[in-house]
């Protein structure tokens, strides 16, 4: 398996929606989860454990342990209702224990996992959306969406913090200009080599938010992607560009430290333009269970009122690559967040807010076939300027269901 553009993700994720789920740890229901899954009802879910802590750096030495759940329903309409090359998806999620992400003074959160879904631990739909096929090239979806599930079927990034990296930025990489929850429409079009992705959307956070009188009431959000398939060196290779627009009005980071009272100003518009290009380095297609698979994201941003100003982001996964071990996998990657010029300059010398860096490297054991631990070790420059390197070690035990 090669790393997938967004459209080319998405017109696999969602042709393959009311197939039966691999073999979890439930099993088959006595054949039920099958019957459910040939009249058009995909049923899916997994339960993940964490514990982290912080090793070296300054903080809290004691660990946390936390945990989540996700389930998936992909309903196939055209079965179940006749309405054919529609679906309807939803993802439910939740977190339990102990809600800390982040250790040592750094920004992005060291576990994804533990972080999301935003505003506390309680049920919450994050994805909530309309599917409609366009011929076998193109996929429409309308509603509420959780911008994870968009990388769910890239082997690097993505994987919702349970399934390869933990830390945040490398899990889905933060662009000031795309919350975790849009509300919106995404229109994926394949055309020979090159996918296109359109999505329009709310600007605002909508994790937590299912009601519709507010929509678009503080901006729109744009994107525009397109990215190009290829071969390198005999194995699958592809580059793409990616960018998105917000005419959201935002806090003038020159005035973050304004007294309370004092009116600011206010900046309109936001952005952030990615290129991304992905290279298999082992492996084939003959065997797309096992291979070395390499990302490269660079991306570039306004710096005010976006948080961000630059960030480069490479993340190298194997799978299968270890003697013995066809299941395993491993992974090491790096980060590096150029944050707002504007906002460092003026937050200082009160508060030394720096750029945020970080490595991370990890290994998955197969347990059995619905079951995996993984060892994460990090190294992260925390964003607070005061605070020392921070080494995290983290452990995750995966369960799918």
């Amino acid at each position: 398996m090669r790393s997938r553009p967004v459209a080319a993700a998405l017109l696999l994720a969602c042709s393959a929606s009311s197939e039966a789920a691999p073999a979890g740890l439930t099993g088959d229901w006595n054949g039920a989860r099958t019957q459910l899954a040939e009249g058009g009802i995909g049923l899916r879910g997994d339960v993940t454990g964490f514990a982290q802590g912080l090793l070296e750096g300054s903080g809290r030495r004691d660990a946390a342990t936390t945990g989540r759940w996700d389930l998936f329903a992909d309903l196939d309409l055209g079965k179940l209702a006749s309405a054919e090359g529609f679906g309807f998806h939803v993802h439910g999620e939740g977190r339990f224990g102990e809600s800390r992400a982040s250790f040592g003074g750094q920004l992005w959160p060291s576990s994804a996992g533990s972080a999301l879904p935003l505003g506390g631990a309680s049920a919450v739909a994050t994805s909530l959306y309309l599917s409609k096929s366009l011929g076998d090239r193109g996929r429409l979806m309308l509603g509420r969406i959780n911008a994870l599930d968009l990388l769910g079927a890239d082997p690097v990034i993505g994987g919702w913090g349970s399934q390869r990296f933990m830390h945040f930025a490398l899990v889905a990489p933060p662009s000031g200009v795309v919350p975790p929850t849009i509300f919106g429409g995404v229109l994926a079009q394949r055309r020979g080599a090159t996918s296109y992705t359109l999505m329009v959307f709310d600007p605002e956070d909508r994790t937590r938010d299912y009601g519709l009188d507010n929509l678009f009431s503080t901006g729109v959000n744009v994107s525009l992607g397109a990215t190009r398939a290829g071969n390198f060196g005999g194995r699958a290779s592809s580059l793409g560009v990616t960018a998105t627009v917000s005419t959201k009005r935002g806090a003038d980071l020159e005035d973050v430290l304004a007294p309370p009272g004092v009116v600011t100003d206010s900046r309109k518009g936001s952005y952030n333009v990615s290129l991304q290009a992905t290279q298999r380095l082992v492996g084939d297609a003959a065997a797309p269970g096992k291979g070395l698979d390499l990302l490269v994201k660079a991306a570039i941003a306004d710096g005010n009122p976006n948080l961000v100003r630059s960030s480069l982001v490479v993340g190298l996964v194997g799978t299968g690559l270890v003697q013995g071990r066809p299941e395993d996998r491993f992974g090491v990657g790096a980060f590096y967040y150029d944050f707002s010029n504007v906002l460092q300059d003026s937050l200082d010398p009160l508060v030394d807010f720096r750029d945020e860096a970080g490595l991370e490297a990890w290994y998955g054991i197969s347990l059995t076939p619905w079951a995996s631990l993984s060892v994460h070790l990090q190294a992260i420059d925390p964003a607070r300027g005061n605070a020392d390197t921070a080494v995290v070690g983290g452990l995750r035990l995966n369960v799918r269901l």
